[in-house]
């Protein structure tokens, strides 16, 4: 495939293939992480660091309706689900997801120390690759 066919596959029409799902699931991850990160900074530097996993996952949950858009109208053409089912199990991922990133966020930022951004972009990127690898396997995978 040439790379302008395959650059149009990503963007445009529905899409089985492992690779352009993968691409577009980067794509809108890092929108979600945009929203996520935006909002936990924003809630952060307005209230304070004394609620921070509460702002964590305030972020976190607005950073999951995106990527749950995201994956049901563009990432993901194989919908196997009825929309309740296929909404709980989003939600059930996604609170492995947030368990994950309040464990990380609390690990690396309360108790290493580091700066409160740079636990979220390290738990978030741990989280990406759980989040996608359950969401291609229980939601969305191929007939």
């Amino acid at each position: 495939m040439k790379l302008g066919a395959f650059i149009k596959s990503v963007f445009s029409g529905p899409s089985n293939s492992m690779t352009v799902q993968l691409l577009r699931y980067g794509i809108a991850g890092l929108t979600a992480a945009m929203v996520d990160t935006g909002l936990l900074a924003l809630l952060t530097e307005l209230f304070g660091e004394k609620l921070l996993l509460l702002w964590t996952g305030i972020a976190f949950a607005c950073g999951l309706a995106t990527t749950y858009i995201m994956s049901i109208k563009w990432v993901f053409s194989n919908r196997n689900k009825g929309q309740a089912a296929e909404l709980t199990i989003f939600i059930f991922i996604g609170l492995i997801g947030l368990g994950l990133t309040e464990l990380l966020v609390w690990f690396f930022a309360i108790k290493l120390d580091w700066h409160y951004l740079l636990a979220k972009i390290t738990a978030a990127t741990t989280v990406f690759i759980w989040n996608f690898t359950a969401k291609k396997l229980l939601l969305f995978r191929n007939k």
